[in-house]
Order: structure tokens, then C-alpha cells, then sequence
């Protein structure tokens, strides 16, 4: 199995593919000096394996690593995301916390 993480800035968007397919998309809008991740979404056959999860931490990675934007997890999956990972939480926007 091979996976590929992208970044495609044109549609606003970081995608995961296994072995060519499109299995998880993370959506995202740009707020000024923030980032809103919007939707996280994982197509049937590839739920459950931690797919969305692996996502969701490249995009934080790329975030982090790009800009001095802050996160707003506008998604429920992002933000049960950032609940596991606590020591993450020094990149949510300060009205999040």
C-alpha cells in the first residue's frame, strides 16, 4: 500500500492517497491570520484506519511549518484531534482555546 499526502492550495484543500485514490480529503478556508480547517472526509472503504487522523497531522505539520497562521478547527474531527493531542494546542487560534 502506498500513500501519498499533498497539499493542493488551488482548491484549499490536503489530500491522502492510497495507491493512486483519493482516501481522505481535510478542506480548509483562510480567515486573515488563521486557518479553518473545515472538513475532514475519508471515503468508505478506507475509514477506520487511521487515515483521517494521519491527515489532519500532515496538514498541522505543513501549517506549522509554512506560516504563522493559527488553526481553527471549524470540524469536529480536527477538533476531537487536537483533544488527543494536547501538546499540539499552541498552534489553535487563541480565541479556541
Amino acid at each position: 500500500m502506498h500513500k501519498e499526502l499533498s497539499h493542493e492550495p488551488d482548491a484549499r484543500r490536503y489530500v491522502l492517497r492510497v495507491d493512486g485514490d483519493t482516501a481522505s480529503v481535510l478542506d480548509y478556508r483562510l480567515l486573515g491570520d488563521s486557518v479553518a480547517f473545515t472538513r475532514a472526509f475519508t471515503n468508505p472503504p478506507y475509514r477506520g484506519s487511521g487515515l483521517a487522523g494521519e491527515l489532519v497531522a500532515y496538514a498541522v505539520d505543513d501549517v506549522e511549518a509554512t506560516s504563522t497562521r493559527r488553526i481553527v478547527p471549524s470540524c469536529w474531527y480536527v477538533g476531537e484531534w487536537f483533544d488527543r493531542h494536547p501538546d499540539r494546542r499552541q498552534l489553535l487560534d487563541e480565541r479556541m482555546t
